[in-house]
């Protein structure tokens, strides 16, 4: 079954350099369906999608029964800059997020606590992507 997305959510899916295998975090998931779209494309991949609201994880997780009980997709209700690994979590390859403001410079001071939280919850060459491009714009995961 495919999601049915809005044109400006299926220009970011779309433009995301997914890979079957790829380990994909959202930040700001709200109901779902950027990560069920993702969760489509995936064979042995996964997706993680968050958000720190309640009924927004309840809404996903509803409308991601298919995905998640294949395995290809998880939800977590957790504030992105509160997000870390958990045990035996693997690290992630790709992250993306449309309209979270402590990534798009509204909230500079969360935006710099998530991105030491998106650095150590990713790979080496993990890429990260946010809404406001052309559809999107990559930012630099920091490295220490």
């Amino acid at each position: 079954m495919s999601v049915r997305l809005s044109p400006r959510l299926a220009a970011v899916v779309n433009a995301l350099p997914l890979r079957p295998d790829s380990r994909v975090l959202e930040i700001g998931c709200g109901p779902g369906a950027a990560a069920r779209a993702v969760a489509e494309r995936l064979t042995s991949g996964h997706i993680l999608a968050i958000d720190r609201s309640a009924a927004a994880i309840a809404q996903a997780e509803a409308g991601a029964a298919e995905e998640i009980a294949a395995g290809r997709m998880s939800v977590r209700q957790v504030a992105g800059e509160d997000f870390a690994l958990q045990a035996q979590e693997e690290p992630y390859d790709l992250v993306f997020a449309v309209r979270v403001g402590a990534l798009d410079g509204r909230h500079p001071e969360a935006g710099q606590r998530m991105l030491r939280r998106i650095a150590e919850a990713t790979t080496p060459n993990a890429r990260l992507f946010i809404d406001g491009g052309d559809p999107l714009r990559e930012l630099v995961i920091p490295r220490p």
